[in-house]
């Protein structure tokens, strides 16, 4: 092709363009820079579930559930569900995905943690803060998709768990990880974290 049959496309590709209408036919358009289309990315939520009393668990347990069973990896960690002795070594998988783990004390633990004893060796408040050891771990990893964490807030508040470390630690959780906390008592710092916050009542 000669410079001059080049410079006279390039003359054409010019006037059309400046008259907003058709090329020539036999002259393909210039090719145009595609828009930079950003990616979304998954980000969990924090949730928290409250009530006056102690049953805002099955809702969230059946939830779990279900996203274990499309897939994902669930941890539901109870700190005052004690009374069966188990701990992370005895937990117990549903559906193969999710892990749910109680303490390591045959004791129900009700009442204060200043108030239950070490006995032959059961420690109710070492048991209890071994799992929060092991779901701050899972939480921080990233091991999990969704984390349940029951009556975290009661726990903090019978002082079984330091309020200060529990939220530094939710505040360092992963970007995609859904936490879902429950209980009656949750402490106005996390109620102030969450992203959403569902409230069952009685009497309405």
């Amino acid at each position: 092709m000669t410079a001059s049959l080049v410079n006279h496309r390039q003359s054409l590709r010019n006037e059309a363009s400046l008259r907003g209408g058709p090329l020539p036919l036999g002259h393909a358009p210039a090719a145009r820079p595609l828009p930079l289309r950003l990616v979304p990315q998954p980000e969990g939520l924090l949730q928290i579930h409250t009530a006056p009393f102690r049953g805002s668990f099955a809702a969230v347990f059946s939830q779990a559930l279900r996203t274990a069973g499309l897939g994902s990896r669930v941890l539901v960690s109870q700190f005052l569900k004690g009374g069966v002795d188990q701990g992370v070594a005895g937990s117990l998988w549903l559906c193969g995905r999710l892990q749910w783990v109680r303490p390591a004390t045959p004791r129900c633990l009700e009442g204060p943690a200043a108030a239950q004893p070490v006995v032959a060796g059961d420690d109710p408040l070492a048991a209890v803060q071994e799992l929060w050891a092991f779901s701050r771990d899972q939480m921080l990893a990233g091991g999990v998709d969704l984390l349940v964490l029951d009556e975290l807030g009661l726990a903090i508040e019978l002082g079984y768990l330091p309020a200060n470390e529990v939220t530094a630690t939710l505040e360092q959780r992963p970007a995609h990880l859904d936490v879902i906390l429950t209980g009656p008592a949750m402490p106005a710092d996390l109620m102030a974290m969450a992203d959403q916050v569902t409230q069952l009542r009685r009497g309405f």
